[in-house]
């Protein structure tokens, strides 16, 4: 039988079809896959990350600065977690996050799990785990525009290889783990473009706030962080920030 170009053309169509285009739905779905924690497990083994066994070991960890304390502010607040520390570059992403969150939702972004020692882990948790890393952090899930919103802008961070997210059910959260290297270029390269697109300074008076000064000149919080390098919300009066352009 001789074989067209008009079939071989819908052969190929067929093959992305079934097998191509159900591959890259699922890496960004957030549903849970052992495809899913496989990514997230090898990329922990890639940037040499080390697993706590212990929560000696994640106190320690954090004594030394290998784990930092997960941000608590007007845009990030902390449930019930037992070992708060995570990677610093997840600290950095929960503070981004947090931002544009309540930008988008006008309520505070909700954490309730990070850093995990292997010997606290629950009964259902994968050997694969990422969480005794410290890579990871778990979300508490919104309901209405803001759980459009999260999901949303967890699926854009996933595709562009930044993160893996997945949605959970029992109890209903995010489970994000973060690539630190990945991550953090990102973020290196987001900050030098705000910082090209600064056009002028405020000096910070007795009673504002990062929000108010963003409204102010029609910008964000999270570009005001990003341009003057915040580590948190808290602002003295006299300070002098640099105010970039709205994006």
């Amino acid at each position: 039988m001789t074989v067209t170009h008009t079939q071989r053309a819908v052969s190929g169509a067929l093959f992305l079809a079934f097998f191509v285009l159900p591959a890259i739905a699922e890496a960004q779905s957030l549903r849970g896959s052992n495809a899913s924690v496989r990514r997230m497990y090898v990329q922990a083994k890639r940037e040499q990350l080390y697993f706590y066994e212990t929560p000696t070991g994640v106190r320690n960890a954090a004594r030394k600065g290998r784990l930092v304390a997960l941000p608590r502010n007007g845009d990030v607040t902390v449930g019930p977690v037992r070992y708060p520390y995570v990677q610093p570059q997840t600290r950095t992403f929960l503070l981004r996050l947090g931002a544009q969150y309540r930008a988008a939702c006008g309520e505070r972004l909700v954490v309730t799990s990070a850093a995990r020692p292997a010997t606290r882990q629950p009964a259902n948790a994968t050997r694969s785990s990422v969480h005794p890393t410290g890579m990871a952090v778990d979300l508490r899930k919104p309901k209405g525009r803001c759980l459009r919103w999260l999901r949303s802008t967890l699926l854009e961070l996933e595709g562009a290889g930044l993160i893996e997210a997945t949605e959970e059910y029992g109890p209903p959260h995010f489970h994000v783990a973060v690539f630190p290297t990945p991550y953090g270029r990102y973020v290196a390269a987001r900050k030098g473009v705000t910082q090209i697109v600064a056009s002028k300074t405020y000096r910070v008076r007795t009673g504002d706030t990062l929000w108010d000064i963003a409204n102010e000149y029609g910008t964000t919080v999270e570009n005001l962080t990003d341009a003057n390098d915040l580590d948190g919300d808290m602002l003295m009066p006299g300070q002098k920030l640099v105010i970039p352009n709205g994006r």
